[in-house]
C-alpha cells in the first residue's frame, strides 16, 4: 500500500490542525507484478512436472484394469530400476518395498518395451523370492491402429 505524506494529494488532504491524512487508494501495480511472475513460474514448472520416467510399455490386445494402489517398479531401456520414480538398487528392492509399503502383497512391474530381458528377469526373481505377486503393466492397443494393419 502507498501512503501520501505532506501534500501528496495536492494539498487537499490537510486536516484542520495542520496534519496530513493517509491516502485511501490501494496501489495495485506491485500486486499485478507479483501475480504475473507467479503465473510465469507456474506455467514453466507445470510442463516439467508433467513428465516422469519415459517408459513405453508393450501393447497387448486385452488389458485388465485395476484400481489397486500398489508399488510400481519401473525399468528403463538401460536396465535402471526405480521404485515409484525413485532410483533403487535391485538387491535392496524387496527391503525398499517392505519399508515404504508395509502391507503390500503385490507389485506392478513396468518395463520399457525396448528393455533387454535380463534386468526384467532379475527383478521378477527378486520379487518372487520376497513372496510378492508380480503384475506386469501393459497398454491397450488402439482399436484404430488395429484396423489399419
Amino acid at each position: 500500500m502507498a501512503f501520501s505524506v505532506n501534500g501528496g494529494s495536492g494539498g487537499r488532504g490537510r486536516r484542520r490542525f495542520g496534519g496530513t491524512s493517509a491516502m485511501s487508494e490501494i496501489n495495485i501495480v506491485p500486486l499485478v507484478d507479483v501475480v504475473l511472475v507467479l503465473l510465469i513460474i507456474f506455467m514453466i514448472t507445470a510442463n516439467v512436472m508433467e513428465f516422469g520416467l519415459d517408459i513405453k510399455v508393450p501393447q497387448v490386445k486385452r488389458v485388465q484394469s485395476t484400481a489397486q494402489d500398489l508399488p510400481v517398479v519401473s525399468i528403463t531401456k538401460n536396465g535402471e530400476s526405480f521404485l515409484n520414480d525413485k532410483p533403487i538398487n535391485i538387491n535392496l528392492l524387496a527391503d525398499g518395498i517392505h519399508e515404504r509399503f508395509h502391507n503390500a502383497t503385490a507389485v506392478y512391474v513396468r518395463a520399457d518395451k525396448e528393455t533387454p530381458w535380463d534386468p526384467i528377469a532379475q527383478i521378477v526373481a527378486q520379487l518372487g523370492e520376497a513372496k510378492f505377486e508380480v503384475r506386469m503393466v501393459t497398454a491397450p492397443i488402439d482399436s484404430a491402429a488395429r484396423q489399419n494393419r
